[in-house]
């Protein structure tokens, strides 16, 4: 038996059976203002009659809006971190807020990946930018504190939010107080006890990795512990995170604790106790950065600092659409609350 497409109802269809012009469908569904409420009534009874279901690109005929925006990501990350499919969230979560905020306002979030460190960034962006029209972009680390990048949506007159951005500029700046974040987890390791605490530093190129250093840094000074050797590089992934783990527990003085600045990288450290027979949290305490869902499912679940990740999007996307229909293009700084989630992997050190 051979299917048929049914061919789906367009504007035309009902423009052509109100008897007015596509342009008048398109302003009452779009509901903008200067239609009668006779002329509204008799598009929305034709909507009704025929089964119309409006399309983006249908809604784009009447203005100059695009009902899109487009959400940035770093390419080789996340691309690295699909391949690999050990569970990185951080995406996922972002696409959660973002997606379902757009689709509360009849708007679609498009997600594209683009390469920092390439030469041609620009190209890239400028592609997308030409062929989808966004309303809005959102932008993550590290392209929200990259100077191309944002001197490229300022020329283009493009809202844009940043989150995570460190760097001060135009556009909505979306984050935690990461230095304090870091700081409050490291305190809570200082207070059960631990001396020899190392930190796993995030990737270079991301600007909040210096900010949660600063915040590692700050705790651990106040209490008289810091020594350079406890800071050990990565780059958010899980096989930086074994690396580093293993380069402290080599130290002369092996470390009692750990905050990694991620969660995969915490993932790491904690693979790497349980190779060499270490039990988290008696002979080593472990604390994550971001709290995606799969840290609530190791063995021991891992206490974290919880990044509200899907609210971060939520609300660059909510901003967007609202600075979208008001026509203008402030500049605003919006920190939401962090929180310790305390579980299974952190105790008081062994004597």
């Amino acid at each position: 038996m051979a299917y048929v497409r049914r061919k789906p109802v367009t504007i035309k269809h009902v423009a052509a059976e109100a008897g007015v012009s596509f342009q008048t469908v398109s302003r009452v569904v779009n509901n903008e203002p200067n239609v009668s409420t006779k002329m509204t009534n008799k598009v929305n009874a034709a909507i009704d009659k025929l089964g119309y279901v409006p399309s983006i690109a249908a809604r784009r005929l009447g203005g100059s809006k695009s009902y899109l925006i487009l959400a940035l990501n770093d390419r080789d990350m996340t691309l690295e971190s699909w391949r690999r499919g050990d569970g990185g969230d951080w995406v996922n979560q972002m696409l959660l807020g973002g997606m379902t905020t757009c689709d509360q306002h009849g708007y679609r979030l498009i997600f594209e990946l683009v390469n920092t460190h390439s030469d041609h960034v620009d190209r890239e962006i400028m592609s997308a930018l030409a062929s989808l029209r966004p309303d809005g972009v959102i932008l993550t680390q590290p392209h929200s504190d990259d100077d191309i990048i944002l001197t490229l949506l300022v020329r283009e007159g493009i809202p844009f939010a940043r989150i995570g951005a460190v760097k001060a500029g135009p556009g909505f700046r979306i984050g935690i107080d990461e230095a304090k974040a870091a700081e409050v987890a490291t305190r809570h390791l200082i207070d059960l006890g631990h001396e020899r605490i190392g930190f796993i530093k995030g990737d270079e190129t991301y600007s909040v990795s210096e900010l949660r250093l600063a915040g590692f840094r700050s705790a651990m000074d106040a209490a008289a512990l810091f020594a350079p050797e406890l800071v050990q590089l990565g780059d958010f992934s899980f096989n930086s995170g074994v690396a580093a783990t293993e380069a402290l527990c080599s130290l002369a003085r092996p470390v009692t604790a750990i905050l990694a600045s991620s969660d995969q990288m915490a993932l790491g450290a904690l693979a790497v106790a349980q190779e060499r027979g270490m039990a988290v949290p008696d002979a080593m305490s472990i604390i994550s950065f971001d709290d995606t869902p799969i840290v609530r499912f190791t063995t021991p679940p891992l206490t974290a600092i919880a990044q509200p990740i899907a609210g971060l999007a939520a609300i660059a996307a909510e901003l967007l659409i609202k600075e979208n229909s008001n026509n203008k293009h402030p500049e605003m700084i919006v920190t939401l609350p962090f929180s310790l989630n305390v579980r299974q992997s952190t105790g008081h050190p062994l004597r």
